[in-house]
């Protein structure tokens, strides 16, 4: 039997997570010491399985099948293809800058909840809970990548909810103006909200669960593949819109994709910089990634139906969230709306049904997810040391803080997709992508990327230039742990901004099975077909 490389790259932060939270109250410094040695051997099993999988290979690889519930036919059942490992690369990759940056995040005698003799007495331990629940969501995401098994996937898309929501509702951001009950109030509503939206598509979600059951009479998605393709199995037309429906709303509300996005601002405005990152930079993206695989890998047919819905509801996320972001006072709020335009970005890519389309839809979720990070835990130093997460509060930064200011105005120039930089290049090719089959769509988009430049530019301008405000003048520059989370991502934005063939090589032959499940063909350019 071979070694089981996928179950292992899930199953060392769950135990880590569980090593961590054992770890004694006093110990803090250890705790946080063992989540980040855990999350680096996490990052050291990602490698392996980015280096054992072959893009042009089978389409899932590192497959590993066992029975789990045998009367409901539910099987433990893990494959990866291109954009799972990249996903999965993505998530281990980020989480050890999480760690560093949250690194005093969750100390009691910071956050107030606890005195130090009541955390030497054993009684409370904050900090380990904090990093437990970090890498228990880490273990959760990945193996979400990894599932090819229905019920398999459904249970972990539900089950990374209740690590996430004592997350944001026990550990919320400290800049907050009012009172302590006042932002304990804030923080309470934003994790009841991200919990009952997210619960609302899950149950949705189940129904349909138990429906692609009762038609198929089994969970796999390489077997149902397998049925569709040689006619075994055919859905009626109304059972499988419904069906995608009910897939469909879950992952909608994952993404977010307007209108269904509320709980996003709340979420990450109230939420800690480190886990404002987790949730948009990995966990949002479960929800992408499910569209690419469930949605069009399960109901192609109805994927088609409903793409000029979807399309539409893209377009007024990019152009909403922009239009939104643009006007924001609060920096991490400014940030959450930018998300939703590029989620938009993300979603038109999928349901453009072109080849490039896809593309640069998971390469966009790669680089989102990079130039995210850099921008909201940079973002984090600085309100760290003000105690304010309103723009208004700043002014002069790069004068006093030059290194803030520089990191801030790359992680500012990514979001906007500056030529050079990582998300550049994605979003090019979900444009070209849209544009080839849905032109009036693809110039509709583009209103995204002016209104990107502007909410980008202008956040820099009245954060970092300007006179030196008085409340700024003392502020200290990034120190060096800060420096080593952010330079590393910066550098990978400028290095996939000029050289995107890695991960485009491995994301391509993957876009190409899905391409073929919805049985669509690139438009052919108007000069060839002319011809």
């Amino acid at each position: 039997m071979s070694f089981p490389l996928l179950t292992a790259t899930a199953a060392v932060p769950a135990l880590g997570a569980i090593a961590t939270a054992a770890v004694p109250a006093a110990r803090r410094t250890v705790a946080k010491w063992l989540a980040l040695l855990v999350s680096v051997a996490t990052l050291a099993l990602a490698v392996i399985v980015l280096v054992r999988f072959e893009p042009k290979g089978e389409r899932y690889q590192l497959t590993e099948s066992h029975s789990w519930i045998k009367d409901f036919g539910v099987r433990y059942e893990l494959g990866v293809d291109g954009i799972g490992v990249a996903l999965i690369a993505l998530t281990a990759l980020l989480i050890p800058f999480i760690i560093a940056a949250g690194w005093n995040d969750a100390d009691p005698q910071e956050t107030g909840t606890a005195s130090d003799s009541s955390v030497a007495a054993g009684r409370w331990r904050p900090t380990q809970g904090f990093f437990a629940l970090i890498l228990m969501v880490e273990a959760m995401v990945i193996l979400s990548f990894e599932a090819t098994d229905v019920f398999l996937f459904y249970i972990l898309f539900e089950a990374m909810l209740i690590p996430m929501y004592f997350l944001i509702g026990g550990f919320g951001d400290r800049a907050h103006a009012g009172s302590d009950e006042n932002a304990a109030a804030q923080r309470s509503y934003a994790a009841v909200k991200f919990l009952l939206y997210n619960l609302v598509g899950g149950l949705i979600m189940l129904a349909a669960v138990i429906g692609l059951y009762v038609v198929a009479g089994n969970f796999s998605l390489v077997e149902i593949a397998e049925a569709r393709a040689s006619g075994d199995l055919n859905m009626a037309t109304n059972t499988e819109r419904l069906l995608f429906l009910g897939f469909f709303f879950a992952f909608a509300v994952k993404a977010p994709l307007w209108p269904l996005h509320t709980w996003l601002p709340n979420a990450m405005g109230e939420a800690t910089a480190p886990v404002a990152v987790l949730i948009t930079a990995v966990v949002d993206k479960v929800g992408t990634f499910a569209m690419l695989r469930f949605c069009l890998g399960l109901f192609p047919e109805a994927s088609k139906w409903a793409t000029p819905v979807i399309l539409v509801l893209a377009l007024i996320s990019i152009v909403y969230g922009a239009l939104l972001a643009v006007g924001q006072r609060d920096i991490k709020r400014l940030v959450a709306y930018a998300s939703i335009s590029h989620f938009g970005f993300i979603i038109l890519g999928i349901f453009a049904m072109t080849s490039q389309g896809q593309s640069g839809a998971t390469l966009y979720m790669v680089n989102h997810g990079i130039s995210t990070a850099a921008l909201m835990l940079v973002a984090g130093f600085l309100i760290s040391r003000r105690g304010s997460r309103l723009i208004a509060d700043y002014g002069g930064v790069q004068k006093v803080a030059p290194v803030l200011a520089g990191t801030f105005l790359v992680g500012s120039l990514a979001t906007l997709s500056l030529p050079g930089l990582a998300p550049f290049v994605s979003e090019f090719l979900v444009l070209v992508g849209t544009f080839a089959r849905y032109p009036v769509v693809g110039i509709i988009a583009t209103i995204g990327i002016v209104l990107g430049a502007l909410y980008s530019l202008v956040l820099y301008q009245r954060t970092m230039t300007g006179p030196v405000k008085q409340e700024v003048s003392a502020m200290p520059d990034l120190k060096v742990r800060e420096l080593a989370v952010v330079a590393p991502l910066i550098a990978l934005l400028l290095f996939l901004g000029v050289y995107p063939k890695p991960v485009t090589d491995l994301v391509n032959p993957a876009v190409g099975h899905t391409m073929s499940d919805v049985q669509k063909k690139d438009p052919k350019p108007e000069a060839e077909a002319a011809k």
